[in-house]
């Protein structure tokens, strides 16, 4: 049986979807801490969430920008986002709007990126996502206008000022992932053995890999994307290197030729180029980097008997012929499933040398191994079954967060993967902040449901457990089949959409992505 490593140690054994306790039948942090323990894991927990000016999460965080430093008003971070709910030609609608909204009415005040927002129209990961298309940028600036203030006037508001508030922009080209018309139409770096396969990418398909001078064009549509960002008033812009896409996959070019691939310094080329060309054409403006620290190989759903029809416990693929597994960063290319931090390090030290030092760290893909980049209790319609506890990849995410924080002390370190965590999402946040292993917790899927957590936890209100994210998935799964995403089983606005039949409709057929 395959064992599933975190940070080098064995952590959380391969289960089916009925051996781990969830997170709801939990009397207390206590028992939280318990069930950690027995599983051999490190998540540090608090007793209670402290409330106010006492809580570690409401300390001013200074990050360096526009030659000086900006104060921001505590450690929760709102991770970026992609709702699928755009128009075709790459504006926000009402449903983006409105996510924006509860953005700055969560209280959070490090705005991650806020969406994945395409530098190109055949970069995109789907025919509404946001970005710049067809070359309008007159366009693309006034659909961020109205969202950079939609968040800042809710923000208001909620809080009586926006002074404190740091808002960013993630720039993404979706690479392997690109289906900007609906179809896939994908842009990779290099030919994996698994992954052309899984996507219909024939070994022999030459057009499919993006061109040098390609990518030299598309770095120059970075550097336009960060422009407009920032006359629209964005504080920083994230340089995406994270779950599959384009710049994530350049970092396990390592069978590639040229200047993109191969060595380190060729591998993080791309990088380099677009922080350089934004340094150099928008003075003032910051820049973050949310990348995947470490990968695995792709996974599957395994055998699943008396499961209903449901898909099994996921499994990792058979790559004993592709030892050593040269398509994985900071991952042992003679055992992908363990971890090696070596290269992430050196990737932050490098960014920290070109001025970067805000840093999102994520892991994996949500395309091939989704357990790994956002832990959870249900799979999406694609998805599989939890190969192991749950805990023990939220386990995985924070110990990397904190291996990287210690290496690199000068970083600012984002944490991810808290959502699985549920109603004990703030003890363990403000239990990582205060030991210093990372220096903001960010929160994806939760925000969904549950926008006002940090405002609630801040001032010292309950949780509203009701509201809190399950990790039931359908935010996935609805995007997978080409719906909206949203939270369908707790936001009531989702719930008494249309979206809402076709998408209980598809669960009930078994329907699987197209993927």
């Amino acid at each position: 049986m395959c064992r599933i490593l975190a940070r080098g140690r064995e952590s959380g054994s391969l289960m089916n979807d009925e051996s781990f306790v969830k997170i709801g039948q939990f009397r207390d942090a206590a028992s939280l801490r318990r069930r950690v323990a027995r599983l051999g894991l490190d998540i540090p927990c608090d007793d209670a969430i402290w409330p106010g000016s006492d809580s570690p999460l409401s300390a001013a965080l200074e990050i360096p920008h526009a030659g000086a430093s900006f104060r921001v008003g505590n450690r929760w971070c709102v991770q970026p986002m992609e709702g699928w709910d755009g128009t075709p030609d790459g504006q926000p609608s009402q449903a983006t709007l409105r996510r924006w909204s509860h953005f700055g009415q969560s209280g959070a005040k490090l705005i991650w990126g806020g969406e994945a927002f395409a530098v190109q129209a055949d970069a995109r990961a789907n025919p509404n996502q946001l970005g710049v298309v067809d070359d309008d940028v007159d366009r693309a600036e006034a659909g961020l206008r109205r969202l950079l203030g939609a968040l800042t006037a809710a923000h208001r508001e909620a809080f009586g000022s926006c002074d404190d508030v740091f808002v960013g922009l993630q720039l993404t080209h979706s690479g392997r992932f690109c289906r900007p018309t609906g179809g896939l139409e994908p842009r990779i770096a290099y030919h994996h053995p698994i992954l052309d396969g899984r996507f219909g990418i024939a070994p022999d398909n030459a057009s499919a890999v993006i061109s040098d001078d390609d990518l030299r064009r598309t770095i120059d549509n970075y550097i336009r994307a960060a422009r407009i960002a920032h006359k629209v008033g964005f504080q920083f812009v994230d340089v995406k290197h994270c779950h599959g896409y384009l710049g994530h996959e350049l970092l396990s070019a390592f069978t590639r030729p040229g200047p993109y691939g191969g060595s380190f310094e060729n591998r993080t080329r791309f990088c380099r180029e677009i922080i350089e060309g934004i340094v150099a054409a928008c003075g003032g403006l910051s820049i973050g980097v949310r990348f995947s620290a470490f990968d695995q190989m792709p996974f599957r759903a395994g055998a699943s008997p008396g499961n209903g029809g449901r898909p099994g416990p996921g499994v990792p693929e058979d790559i004993s012929r592709y030892l050593p597994y040269v398509y994985g960063f900071g991952c042992n290319h003679n055992n992908p499933l363990e971890i090696d931090l070596a290269e992430p390090i050196a990737f932050v030290r490098m960014l920290g040398r070109l001025g970067v030092r805000l840093i999102n760290v994520t892991g994996g893909s949500p395309y091939y191994n989704p357990h790994i980049q956002r832990p959870a209790a249900f799979p999406p319609s694609d998805g599989y079954q939890p190969p192991e506890d749950p805990l023990a990849g939220v386990a995985r995410l924070i110990g990397v967060a904190r291996d990287i924080k210690r290496a690199c002390p000068d970083s600012i370190i984002v944490g991810t993967g808290y959502s699985y965590l549920q109603e004990y999402l703030p003890h363990v946040a403000q239990a990582v902040v205060r030991q210093g292993w990372a220096d903001s917790v960010g929160i994806g899927r939760l925000v969904l449901s549950y926008w006002q957590l940090p405002a609630d936890t801040l001032a010292g209100r309950p949780v509203q457990v009701k509201r809190i994210c399950r990790t039931f998935s359908d935010c996935t799964t609805a995007p997978r089949n080409g719906i909206v995403s949203g939270c369908y089983p707790l936001d009531p606005y989702y719930k008494a959409s249309p979206q809402h039949e076709k998408l209980v409709a598809l669960k009930r057929q078994g329907r699987k992505s197209p993927h």
